[in-house]
């Protein structure tokens, strides 16, 4: 399981951030990342497969882009300290469009197609009152990104559309067969 470290995606991320202009770079907190003990991300393990090799500090900090913007939708953001709620809405939709254009252009469509899906998956999970499948999700879904996609993760990606109460088991098998050990939880 991979941990936040202070050096890592989230940092460089931070710094991009507060380079730019405008409400991003005044939204980004100022006395550094929040990394709750414990806390995971799956950028890490994004950049770790084979698909990023050579670029691996690209694929870490446009993952942890989408990611905080997926945590400012449904979780506690590391970096973006929002005075509003649905002025973190927006930053998330920022971050996702941030991390979605870099990889565009790497030129990585398969990892475009897998992000947008687990966007899409988590969201569906945490309407459903599942955020440990939407947790899931994340692993599996950067797993596919680091590694390509499977089989069996197109299978669980479909449980979870259908709302197969299956799917949750799926997702953690299927990371667990890609990588030899259990999703984090």
């Amino acid at each position: 399981m991979e941990r936040l470290s202070g050096n890592g995606g989230i940092a460089r991320l931070g710094e991009l951030l507060r380079e730019g202009e405008g409400l991003m770079a005044e939204l980004v907190r100022r006395d550094g990342v929040r990394s709750p003990n414990g806390a995971w991300s799956p950028a890490p393990r994004a950049a770790a497969g084979p698909r990023a090799a050579g670029r691996r500090a690209e694929y870490e900090l446009l993952v942890e882009a989408i990611y905080e913007g997926y945590l400012l939708h449904y979780g506690r953001p590391r970096l973006i300290a929002p005075a509003e709620a649905d002025l973190g809405l927006l930053a998330g939709d920022q971050l996702y469009a941030i991390g979605l254009a870099r990889l565009v252009e790497l030129g990585d469509t398969v990892a475009v197609a897998e992000l947008a899906d687990t966007i899409t998956l988590s969201a569906l999970a945490h309407g459903a009152g599942e955020p440990e499948l939407a947790q899931a999700a994340w692993a599996a879904g950067a797993t596919a990104v680091g590694w390509g996609p499977a089989e069996d993760h197109r299978r669980a990606k479909q449980m979870v559309l259908e709302g197969d109460p299956g799917a949750l088991e799926a997702m953690r098998t299927c990371f667990a067969t890609a990588l030899g050990g259990p999703a984090p939880r």
